[in-house]
This record gives C-alpha cells, structure tokens and sequence, in this order.
C-alpha cells in the first residue's frame, strides 16, 4: 500500500527530512495498520534526526501519534478496523500518513481523550507518570525543582505534581513561560538566564535544597541541577535539550551530599504490556479527572515537519506541537 511520509537519509539539522511517497507492504503477523490523524513532535525527534541517538539510516520519524486502525493481521485479537488508538515510544515512523505497529504497543483510547490530544501527551504524559511516580516518587509535602516547566513535559509533570502534593518550583526562559509555568501547577518559577537557580532554590527552601530535580534539559542545567539538592537527592535527568551532560568524576556527587544522579528512559519504563497499559491509564485518568489539563498549542501540516523542528529547538514554544496529516 502506498503512503506518505517524512524520512531522512542523512544525519543533520531540519533541512534533512523528506516528503516521500512509501510503500507499507503487508502487514506481518501481530501489526496493525493505523491511519494517523494526529502525530506528536518530542525533543527525542531531534535527537534522532541529529545523530545524537544514532539509527540505521535511511529512516523514519517519530515516536508517538493517534489515530484509526485501517487493519489488523489474522493473528490480532484485541484490536479491530475502526478503533481509535495511540502510541508512544517507538517504533519510529510516526511522522506519516498512516504506519504499520506492532499491535501489543497500541493502546485502546478512552471517549474522553481526543486524538490530537492523545498525540500531544502519550509520550509527554507517561514520561510524567513514570517520573514523578516511579522514578522518585513524590509525595504530599515534597518541595521538588522541575527544569523546563513550559514546555511538553513540564506543563503535564508541573501540574501533576501539584495534584499530588507537592510544592513546585520551575524554570524558564520568559516571562510569558514563567506566567504558563504558575498557571500549570508551579508556585514558584526562577528564570534560568536571569536568575541564579540553585541559590534561588536555598532561598525558597530555607537553605535546605530539594529532595529530586527532574532535568530534561542537560549540559546547561546540569551544575545548577546537582547544586539545588539536599543531602542525598536524586537528579533525575531525563533529556537533553541543551546537549548531553559531559562526563564527570563520580566523587563529585559525595562532596555535594551523597547524592544520586539517574538516566532513565520511558521505553523501560513501559517496557511490558502491563507497564504500558497502567501507565497510559494513569495517564488518561489524571487527565480524564481535570486534575492535568493537555492542550496543542502548535500545529504544522505533516509534510512540514522540519519547520516544527525549527520551533522546538529555537525554544520558542511552549507545551505540546501536534504535526496533522
């Protein structure tokens, strides 16, 4: 079956992804063949599209999308022509028209979820599931530094944690992001590039330091991030928007207080069926119950996936982009 989709042959910036016309092939035993109609766009895209997580090369885009399943192998028994569904975590290829998934990685989407908001935050929101509830859990009472608070992950993670309890501090790189961040579960919000953000967080804590940081940022958040934890914290760095963290001597982390320092990834996270379907429906009920609100608040045509990349690494969004085929 023929299709479009966004692939690239070469490592490098935006200007290397192509709309082509693709050939699905038949579906191979326990697939789907779902028609998209909302894909998601993450940071680990740019990752992917820059070399910094190498693929076999030529390949696809994107980890995360919603939409309708066209077909299903004779061997598939708990989807069906016709249901709604999403995903997230892989495998690649979700910047296209429609795509062929292994039918175990699909999740059922409940009535109250939209697509294009099931787009927006599979990936986002169990990335938030799996960190503030088994990564580090947070507790009613924590006081908890979270990097990034406008954007994907944060708006979903801010509000969240909030929910549970927490008190929020976030970081940002403007006011109109600082006034997003507040809206979105924070209490108290440091603009990165103009403040000091570990000497902010001894301020706001009473010189004690925050149990976790959750830092999707990296290399330019790093110091700061390890600088703001009390004896025995744990930085959860899970991303790496301004570049990896370089290496460093482990001793470092005793001569600042015992401290842990952990690199998770979602794929691991929900790397079962069972891991995925808890976390997903944790998801849809925190969503479902008010208490985390997702909304897109950018949207490019499919085929114009390089100029959402383009927005997303300038820092100039906030939240959620959707691409629409």
């Amino acid at each position: 079956m023929k299709t479009h989709a966004i692939r690239f042959e070469q490592t490098g910036g935006p200007e290397v992804l192509r709309w082509q016309e693709v050939d699905l092939g038949e579906l191979a035993p326990g697939e789907a063949r779902v028609r998209y109609t909302a894909v998601g766009v993450n940071f680990i895209d740019t990752y992917h599209r820059s070399g910094l997580y190498p693929v076999p090369l030529p390949s696809g885009l994107g980890m995360e999308g919603a939409g309708v399943v066209e077909a299903v192998a004779p061997d598939v028994r708990d989807l069906r022509p016709g249901d709604r569904v999403a995903y997230a975590t892989g495998p690649l290829g979700a910047y296209a028209e429609r795509q062929h998934l292994p039918a175990a990685r699909l999740v059922k989407l409940p009535v109250g979820i939209a697509d294009d908001q099931a787009a927006s935050m599979m990936l986002k929101g169990m990335t938030a599931e799996y960190l503030l509830l088994r990564t580090r859990k947070v507790n009613a009472g924590d006081t908890i530094l979270f990097h990034a608070a406008a954007g994907g992950v944060g708006l979903i993670a801010c509000q969240w944690a909030k929910h549970l309890g927490a008190t929020v501090i976030g970081t940002v790189g403007s006011e109109d992001k600082a006034a997003l961040a507040r809206a979105h579960g924070c209490d108290h919000v440091i603009l990165y590039d103009r403040e000091n953000v570990a000497e902010r967080v001894r301020a706001i804590t009473g010189g004690r330091g925050v149990p976790v940081v959750y830092d999707g940022v990296g290399a330019s958040t790093f110091e700061a991030s390890l600088d703001s934890l009390s004896p025995r914290g744990m930085l959860v760095s899970f991303g790496n928007a301004s570049g990896p963290v370089p290496p460093f001597p482990l001793v470092l982390l005793s001569l600042k207080g015992s401290l842990y320092v952990t690199r998770p990834t979602l794929a691991t996270y929900v790397a079962t069926r069972e891991e995925l379907e808890a976390s997903a429906h944790a998801l849809f009920d925190v969503v479902a119950s008010g208490a985390v609100k997702v909304e897109v608040r950018q949207r490019f045509p499919l085929a114009e996936a390089a100029a959402a990349h383009r927005a997303l690494e300038s820092r100039a969004t906030v939240g959620s982009i959707v691409l629409e085929p």
